[in-house]
């Protein structure tokens, strides 16, 4: 008797795994539709032989990432609008936002991840869905938030290797300067033109790729991360901006909040960055009109004196992204590019501006695909 419960347990169990195993590794193509319109809000300047800044706002749901051909398709039609009205050319640099490359970690997952209620719930389908990846890169994650780590490090390798095709595909097909948003990757490296990754910290980067779809220099990991990431995120602990040579001028990229410290203009200064380009991203339905939450729980620069509260996010943006406001900076022009969309439970709330001279110039609508342009 004991032996046939023995067998009959090993039978369900075997049967069990098998199905789970098939089921794990079925990824069957959902229905896709996504809106590829998008709209010029606002275009300053004159066309001349300069070239030009391009801020590309996309509009991003959760199904544009079931695989990199889907998020070409929406990202290639914006390009073309661009490229209708006129507004591409050899010295064209485009600006794609903060994390934009960051979502391909729910690239080539099953249906019921993408349909999940919240992001919590899509995230445990990424795991269940992907067993042996997860538990590999929980055993190797690092910090406090081990769980949120080892969803951005499971696909790290193939994340890596999806950015660069993609966005430097775009940048080759479209034949422009392409300031890739950014990514989240371990230790990313450009070794011999390809975009590698370590065994280390996780860091927010980004790459900008040339006409010919190369990455032009290497990654520029962020320094600044906000407090919500610290557990997950590293800073760049060297605190080293790059600037790289492009048709339109000298270039430099800060992330996010780094954008928020004049020292690092200063140094872009000290490089003779012409040009100054800002992914973005800010979470949260409403945020941008609500009261700003100062530097969140990072050190206030001794040169800043904005307190929090008694301004509104958005507000904060304007004041403390000092692109193109001399003696703050030297560039000609800077261009802050946010990323839309909802992602779950999880919405987003920036609104794209660029500047030169000291002005500011943005689209008020919050809502939709835009671009954004300015004449050098």
């Amino acid at each position: 008797m004991r032996k046939l419960l023995y067998l009959t347990f090993s039978m369900a169990l075997i049967a069990a795994l098998t199905t789970y195993a098939m089921w794990a590794a079925d990824r069957p193509a959902g229905h896709y539709l996504s809106d590829l319109r998008i709209d010029l809000a606002v275009d300053q300047g004159t066309p001349a032989d300069r070239g030009n800044l391009l801020g590309v706002q996309p509009e991003l749901f959760p199904t544009d990432y079931q695989s990199p051909e889907r998020l070409h398709r929406k990202l290639a039609a914006y390009l073309q609008r661009a490229q209708q009205q006129g507004l591409l050319n050899e010295k064209t640099i485009v600006v794609l936002p903060e994390h934009i490359g960051t979502w391909l970690m729910v690239s080539g997952e099953k249906d019921e991840l993408y349909q999940a209620a919240t992001i919590k719930e899509a995230m445990n389908w990424l795991a269940v869905s992907n067993p042996l990846q997860f538990a590999r890169a929980l055993i190797s994650a690092e910090g406090k938030n081990r769980l949120d780590d080892a969803h951005l490090r499971m696909k790290a390798s193939r994340m890596a290797k999806d950015y660069q095709a993609l966005f430097g595909g775009l940048a080759k097909e479209f034949r422009v300067t392409l300031v890739a948003g950014s990514i989240v990757l371990p230790e990313p490296e450009v070794i011999d033109g390809k975009l590698q990754i370590g065994g280390g910290p996780l860091y927010n980067s980004s790459v900008v790729f040339g006409r010919d779809g190369l990455p032009i220099g290497q990654p520029q990991r962020q320094m600044h991360p906000i407090f919500a990431e610290h557990d997950v995120i590293k800073a760049n602990g060297e605190h080293t901006l790059n600037v790289v040579d492009t048709p339109a001028g000298r270039l430099g990229v800060l992330i996010g909040s780094d954008s928020w410290y004049p020292a690092n203009y200063r140094k872009l200064d000290s490089q003779n960055a012409q040009l100054v380009a800002v992914p973005a991203f800010v979470s949260g339905r409403g945020t941008w009109d609500k009261p700003w939450r100062g530097y969140k729980g990072l050190s206030t620069p001794g040169s800043v004196s904005l307190k929090a509260g008694e301004l509104s996010e958005g507000q904060a943006w304007h004041r403390l992204t000092l692109t193109a406001q001399p003696p703050s900076s030297q560039a000609i022009a800077g261009m802050s590019v946010f990323l839309r969309g909802q992602f779950w439970d999880q919405a987003s709330a920036g609104q794209s501006f660029l500047s030169s001279n000291g002005q500011h110039f943005a689209d008020g609508n919050s809502r939709g695909a835009r671009l954004l342009n300015i004449w050098l």
